[in-house]
């Protein structure tokens, strides 16, 4: 480790609670005098020592660790006197196999005991006058029943895949006959990849998989201190691949410049030797022409895109070429080092394809990137013939770099047209030129969906030339995952930077901070950013006709010149629906459905989204993706459709995890909360809020605050909590420091008067009617006048108040939306009631409450039909499920489906504590006690809805 670097130990096991629980099921056990068999298996460096040591320090809180070595259980070692096993160093137990010793030897202290175990090499010979050939396994087990007959035992052997056979069967042999009541815990561990693991698939298993994202973040703040500069980060986690030893030891060899960005990163990474070898060493024993084989499968698939593997026909010429037999990899897929797939080929651990291409000696490497280039040929394989003999490069080469280059331009996907010019820059002299293309690569790499090598790229950009195109680079990737003022500012200098040489993507950037601007709620910020668009010392280009509709038409409307900017932006909508057919920009496509959401024309904000979002996903780039879903899913929201809201706004959760989008997904979980408050699911709705506040407000993201705290004050007025609602509502409806983001706080003013009302606030209510008559006058939002109706209705005296109602239903009547139809329809028949017209007010409530279920809105439902009952009417029963919310619901029938509460979290995107809370209440409403039991209820349900 470099002197200069501080590289803290982890103190804690990150990302294996699951697993920890495991551990801990097994030691309750153990503790209560009950046995138990695990083995931890996985690849090297994914923890199952510091899982064993983990459960070996929890138990030694119970006991003394007792220590027993050969001459303690009078052992029959071949070795010379003194030595030890293999593995093993001073005070380290041992368990060799020979025949007991006496009891009061072995256990010195009282209470629990732990016996841990290491590879002890081959089994010594049977004593000396023992006949039988079991007698090794069979002492072994009459060991293990002995002790654990007297106090309760835990096992531990680490590396149990590196005993001899004979030694392996004689411990399969004793856990297996061990009794479950007898108080012995094993606890092995053994590499999958060995074929001494064989040994232990009768055993109960526990599989370790490589770390997710999250906690390898967590682990490698861990270890720097937070202090890596964010494209060292992804690139330190890109290395290591979820392995938590190697991330540990790349972050070890770098030097606090390098950490922090300020020093360039060794190319390749060094640290983690011994884990890649150690993955290497699977391969060891296969024939020469099997491992050159697998040799061109990792040089080929070390430029595809992740997980796709390598191309088997390239690999069967390429060995002809080399005069193997391409059949020889099936020995690797027998070892389970590869396996077939179709027409790819697949490394079943990437550190595996990468430790090959590490050990194997660089002459060696560059033959084979020699050997793959001399098999693609043809003109649609000219960019990865170039990119293969970039592999076999011996120095700078400029003719080579100028063609890739060249070859790297579209219709090539941005992730192909990354990795070229990567090798490009690395093959130029010309620093200006290098410094280029690395910002290229950087970009092409953001589109492609990969931010994290994006950053990596980035701090490889080290000339003056570069600037402007690193910028623009690194106010995208902020604009998506970071605050929204920097990514503002960043990108305002690159268009300043860019416009002399490169108008297009000038615009791009001020479009971008524009959106920054946006999304912050910076009215002033947003104007100055879209007047810098076409104006004077900017750009030369003459924008499209739909961009400076839109650009001119946005600008006129926060300016106060409504009429001017409504003509605008229909103008841009327009133009959206004429090239409908395009295929043409699709960041381009998103602008008619941002136009019509400002007009208030949802369904037109809804169409432009849909083929918005057909572009994305048919000809990329994959960094809009979250986006595209985004914005669908929000115009869904505002036209009442919120199951469909739903689905792809958790689509579009689950890309902008994968993606590194934290703005994207704090956007999404604001769409998703208000989803739930619909359907009166307050857990849901809360972590939802909570989980888009947790980065709208570092990174300054005020539509998503103002959207998340309007979805939990619905929540609460769903559930009758007028006055907390109306507290939550007021800082961002009144005017002051707190007020809501401009674009959304006229749609929450209805819920606030609502609120305010029933909460006795009236007077404030009737503060901001005033403001939302006004917009009411010039939106197309077709429930804005049903709501300004209903919110006058609320204010009215009691001699005006059905009149307004009345009014309220029948523009109601002229638009879509049974939601807030049957608000409407709730409030009234709750105003009737109260005034004794008892019924009167029964067909309205009993209208709001079919409407409430035909649109999920369980709690909405309640509030009718305690309503309705009040006014006199009874309200036929339901079937047990129907109590259940629709969260509830749906966790209910996944369980009852077989899902764990973790794979229920994962489809929910929810933590498994909520899923589990969630199941509670399910067990509690329905009164059943176990998944079983679930099951059941529901198909019956099922039955019962089948046959009425």
């Amino acid at each position: 480790m470099n002197p200069s670097t501080t590289v803290r130990s982890p103190l804690r096991l990150y990302g294996r609670s699951g697993e920890l629980a495991i551990l801990e099921t097994l030691l309750t056990r153990l503790r209560a005098g009950l046995g138990g068999t695990l083995v931890l298996t996985g690849a090297p460096g994914l923890g199952r020592t510091a899982l064993l040591r983990h459960a070996l320090n929890a138990y030694a809180h119970d006991t003394h660790p007792l220590d027993i070595h050969a001459a303690d259980i009078h052992a029959a070692d071949t070795r010379a006197p003194g030595t030890r096993a293999p593995g093993t160093g001073r005070g380290t137990p041992v368990l060799l196999h020979a025949t007991a010793a006496p009891a009061e030897r072995l256990l010195p202290y009282s209470g629990l005991h732990t016996l841990l175990c290491s590879a002890p090499g081959p089994l010594p010979p049977p004593a000396v006058g023992v006949a039988r050939p079991d007698t090794a396994p069979t002492a072994l087990l009459d060991l293990l029943t002995t002790l654990g007959a007297l106090r309760p035992l835990l096992v531990c052997v680490d590396d149990a895949h590196a005993w001899d056979a004979g030694s392996r069967a004689a411990l399969v042999f004793a856990i297996r006959r061990l009794s479950p009541a007898r108080g012995v815990a094993v606890l092995l561990t053994a590499a999958e990849q060995h074929a001494g693991e064989r040994d232990f698939t009768a055993l109960p298993a526990l599989r370790l998989g490589p770390l997710d994202r999250s906690a390898s973040r967590a682990l490698l703040d861990r270890l720097t201190g937070g202090r890596a500069d964010p494209g060292v980060r992804e690139e330190l986690l890109r290395e290591a691949a979820g392995n938590p030893r190697l991330l540990t030891a790349l972050a070890a060899r770098l030097t606090e410049d390098q950490l922090a960005g300020r020093g360039g990163l060794p190319q390749p990474l060094s640290g983690g030797e011994s884990v890649l070898d150690a993955y290497a060493a699977h391969v060891d024993g296969l024939p020469d022409d099997t491992r050159l084989l697998l040799l061109l499968a990792a040089a080929a698939e070390e430029h595809e895109p992740e997980g796709t593997g390598a191309d088997a026909g390239l690999l069967l010429r390429a060995g002809r070429l080399a005069g193997v037999d391409p059949g020889r990899l099936s020995l690797a897929e027998t070892l389970g080092a590869v396996r077939l797939d179709g027409d790819r080929v697949h490394f079943a651990q990437p550190l595996l394809r990468r430790a090959l291409l590490r050990r194997a000696p660089l002459s060696r490497r560059r033959a084979v990137h020699r050997l793959l280039a001399a098999v693609l040929d043809g003109p649609h394989r000219t960019l990865p013939r170039l990119v293969q003999r970039a592999c076999a490069a011996t120095g700078h080469d400029p003719a080579l770099a100028e063609a890739l280059a060249r070859a790297a331009g579209p219709p090539r996907p941005h992730a192909d047209r990354a990795a070229a010019l990567t090798r490009a820059a690395t093959l130029s002299t010309d620093e200006a030129l290098r410094g280029e293309r690395f910002a290229a690569a950087a970009e092409h790499a953001w589109l492609a969906g990969d931010p994290g090598r994006a950053r990596a790229l980035l701090t490889r950009v080290r000339t003056e030339p570069a600037p402007g195109r690193a910028h623009y680079v690194r106010g995208l990737i902020a604009l998506r995952d970071g605050p929204a003022a920097d990514a503002g500012e960043v990108l305002l200098t690159a268009a300043e930077l860019l416009a002399p040489q490169d108008e297009a993507r000038a615009v791009g950037a001020l479009l971008g901070a524009a959106e920054a601007a946006w999304v912050a709620g910076d009215v002033p910020g947003y104007l100055r950013a879209m007047s810098r668009i076409g104006g004077p010392g900017t750009t030369r280009r003459a924008l499209d006709p739909a961009l400076d509709h839109f650009r001119a038409g946005m600008c006129a409307v926060l300016d106060g010149r409504t009429d001017e900017g409504r003509a605008l932006l229909r103008g841009c909508v327009e133009l959206g629906d004429a090239t409908a057919d395009s295929t043409g920009d699709p960041a381009a496509l998103l602008r008619p459905g941002i136009a019509a959401l400002v007009l208030g024309e949802v369904d037109a904000a809804c169409r432009a989204g849909a083929r918005a979002l057909a572009a994305v996903r048919a000809h990329g780039p994959e960094a809009l993706l979250p986006q595209a879903l985004e914005h669908l899913a929000y115009g869904e929201l505002r036209a009442g459709r919120h199951a469909r809201a739903r689905v792809h706004a958790y689509e579009g959760l689950r890309v902008a995890d994968r993606l590194g989008q934290r703005n994207a997904a704090a956007a999404l979980h604001a769409v998703l909360a208000m989803a739930a408050s619909v359907e009166g699911d307050f857990a849901a709705c809360t972590e939802h809020a909570a989980s888009a506040a947790a980065d709208a407000g570092p990174h300054g993201l005020g539509q998503a605050a103002t959207l998340a705290t309007w979805a939990v004050a619905r929540a609460d007025l769903a559930a009758g909590r007028h006055t907390r609602a109306a507290a939550r509502l007021a800082p961002l409806v009144l005017r002051g420091p707190r007020r809501g983001h401009f674009a959304a706080l006229m749609l929450a003013v209805p819920c606030f008067v609502e609120a305010a009302v029933l909460a006795g606030r009236g007077e404030e209510a009737r503060a901001v009617v005033e403001e939302f008559t006004a917009w009411t006058g010039w939106t197309a939002d077709p429930q804005a006048p049903a709501q300004l109706a209903r919110c006058q209705a609320l204010l009215a005296p009691p001699e005006e108040a059905a009149a307004r109602y009345e009014e309220a239903l029948a523009h109601h009547a002229r638009s879509s939306g049974d939601f807030e139809r049957a608000r409407t329809e709730l409030l009234y028949g709750q105003w009737l009631r109260r005034q004794r017209r008892t019924r009167e007010a029964r067909d309205p409530l009993r209208d709001a409450l079919v409407a409430f279920e035909r649109c999920g809105a369980r709690a909405w439902a309640e509030r009718a039909a305690g309503e309705l009952r009040a006014a006199g009417e009874s309200v036929a029963g339901s079937g047990p499920v129907d109590l259940l919310t629709a969260q509830q619901r749906r966790v209910a029938r996944y369980v009852a489906e077989g899902a764990t509460n973790r794979e229920v979290a994962v489809r929910l995107s929810v933590s498994p504590r909520t899923v589990d809370h969630h199941l509670r209440n399910v067990f509690a409403v329905l009164g059943v006690r176990s998944r079983t039991e679930l099951a059941r209820l529901l198909d019956r349900d099922e039955e019962n809805a089948a046959n009425p």
